[in-house]
């Protein structure tokens, strides 16, 4: 498998910042603390068998890229989201270099904001999955990253903080990107149900598809009679064709 490893434009950018600013060693530091990061959640799926399509380069860290099913099981996804901050954690446990250390801190403090993709968002939204739909819990998660996107933004703004606006604005427009496409998520999410065998342990009756839950196995109850889930997304499938 081929995994494609890409440097977003703006990355060459702060980096070019940095190394003017004269803060080029502190920015070495902080690639060090995002590469052991993200080599935690790497290993994680290598251990669950995830197919990595994509390795984005961002300013503030790295953004996998899956192309996975979207009804993994939510135990795998949460585990492979707290691995990079396991990782980095354990890492500086060994490290007594106070630079690596203040990096560390403020990764950390980074990537547990409920901003999508961060790992803090990644959280979120397994723990909503487990009390709502998908549908429901995709379009909640990217709220609460919006929100707290524009939040965080004036509160740089209003401090002059360059490099955080510069991020909070990419991840802004990735958040409101994915929330035009949500739609198109869905429908992936359903067609794989339709189109492949999956099993789960929990089972649970429901009267939409857009209460269909990850981890669950679902059956129909409509005008008092009882459907499985294939019956009534091949009704679906074939009123869209």
């Amino acid at each position: 498998m081929k995994i494609i490893f890409k440097i977003h434009p703006i990355t060459y950018i702060v980096t070019l910042l940095f190394i003017l600013l004269g803060y080029f060693k502190l920015y070495c530091s902080f690639l060090l603390i995002l590469f052991i990061h993200e080599m935690g959640h790497i290993f994680c799926a290598f251990l669950f068998k995830w197919h990595i399509k994509q390795i984005v380069c961002l300013p503030i860290g790295f953004l996998l890229k899956f192309e996975d099913s979207l009804n993994k099981p939510l135990i795998e996804e949460f585990f492979i989201a707290i691995a990079g901050i396991i990782s980095q954690l354990i890492f500086i446990s060994f490290i007594y270099n106070v630079t690596l250390i203040m990096c560390s801190n403020i990764i950390f403090l980074f990537n547990i904001l409920p901003i999508y993709p961060l790992d803090g968002s990644k959280v979120i939204n397994i723990f909503l999955n487990k009390v709502t739909s998908f549908k429901t819990s995709y379009f909640l998660t990217l709220l609460i990253s919006f929100v707290s996107s524009i939040l965080l933004l004036i509160f740089f703004i209003i401090n002059k903080s360059f490099i955080p606006v510069i991020t909070l604005i990419l991840l802004l427009k990735n958040i409101i990107d994915l929330f035009y496409e949500r739609n198109k998520l869905y429908t992936k999410f359903i067609l794989e149900r339709y189109l492949y065998n999956f099993k789960f342990k929990k089972s649970k009756r429901i009267n939409s598809i857009y209460k269909i839950k990850r981890d669950y196995n679902h059956s129909f109850i409509i005008n008092n009679h009882i459907y499985s889930e294939k019956e009534v997304l091949n009704k679906y499938f074939n009123s869209l064709f």
